[in-house]
């Protein structure tokens, strides 16, 4: 005869059955997740800063995760918008236009700062013995972008520029999309470009910084003329249609990494940041409205 104890403990049975055949359906479905970054800097540093991310989500969902190196961020986009990228790492403006082209993604992550802020700036980089003091002095001279899709190399440089009154079409001598910001720093390096737009959270951490500890450019060889308002940090996204405990088990990989592999999270940012904390899509709303100011520059242009 059943009693309510024996009851009850068979209900649970069920449940943790049901879970756990839940749990061997989605693994069925995806035998392998893929998770993409945006090229913020080149491949093999991509590779060598996140491959430590993949070993360790591999380990705590059970299923394999493939990082793949994005050769732009409209790779990315697209690939989330297909669905054939399960996360992702992304830039403000290139999450934004993944939501604004119809992906269907879910931030749930954001960077936050060593200092706990969660935003950082579009700076103007200069050589340190150039003799620009302003954006104004870089009339007729080359500039270099990162990517069309880039918050701090494209997008809020255009607007701030179109705030000062300069079409950067007609005020630059030349305007060049690097594909990196890396490689935007490297163009003013070479000559290629006299000055160059990049990311930069303060005085310790940047796309500058992370290249000096490379050992490929050094910070006091290059000079910053304009820094931008702060801008709302990058975002890690998923797909929205990833079942509800796959998600689940995602979210617990990113918040509990500190106690089961900080390595890994101290490799992506060298130590230079705080963990990562919850974030939604509505974070970006105000992203949204700066592609599409962006967007109409662009038709008044053409």
């Amino acid at each position: 005869m059943l009693n309510r104890r024996s009851l009850i403990a068979a209900a649970a049975a069920l449940v943790m059955s049901a879970g756990a055949a839940a749990a061997q359906d989605w693994k069925a479905k995806y035998p392998e997740l893929v998770f993409a970054v945006i090229p913020a800097e080149n491949g093999s540093g991509v590779t060598d800063r996140y491959q430590p991310l993949m070993d360790y989500l591999t380990k705590q969902l059970g299923t394999k995760v493939t990082l793949r190196v994005a050769n732009d961020y409209a790779a990315v986009i697209e690939g989330q918008r297909a669905g054939n990228i399960h996360m992702a790492y992304y830039g403000p403006s290139s999450f934004a236009r993944a939501l604004m082209t119809g992906a269907k993604i879910d931030a749930f992550a954001i960077e936050v700062n060593a200092d706990g802020t969660k935003g950082y700036h579009s700076v103007l980089y200069v050589k340190a013995d150039s003799p620009y003091k302003s954006i104004e002095d870089l009339k007729g001279k080359n500039l270099c972008l990162v990517d069309p899709n880039s918050t701090s190399g494209n997008n809020v440089p255009r607007f701030a520029l179109n705030k000062m009154g300069l079409k950067p079409d007609d005020f630059f001598g030349k305007v060049v999309y690097a594909g990196s910001h890396e490689n935007a720093v490297i163009g003013v390096q070479q000559g290629t470009c006299d000055a160059a737009f990049n990311w930069w959270n303060d005085e310790n951490e940047s796309n500058l910084r992370r290249m000096e500890r490379k050992g490929m450019a050094k910070y006091g060889d290059f000079r910053i003329i304009f820094k931008s308002d702060q801008i709302v940090n990058s975002p890690y996204a998923y797909l929205s249609d990833l079942p509800a405990d796959l998600k689940a088990k995602i979210r617990d990989a990113f918040f509990s990494i500190e106690k089961n592999d900080k390595a890994a999270f101290d490799k992506i940012y060298e130590g230079k940041s705080q963990l990562w904390q919850p974030i939604d899509n509505e974070s970006y709303v105000g992203i949204i409205e700066l592609n599409k100011f962006v967007d109409e520059l662009r038709k008044k242009k053409s």
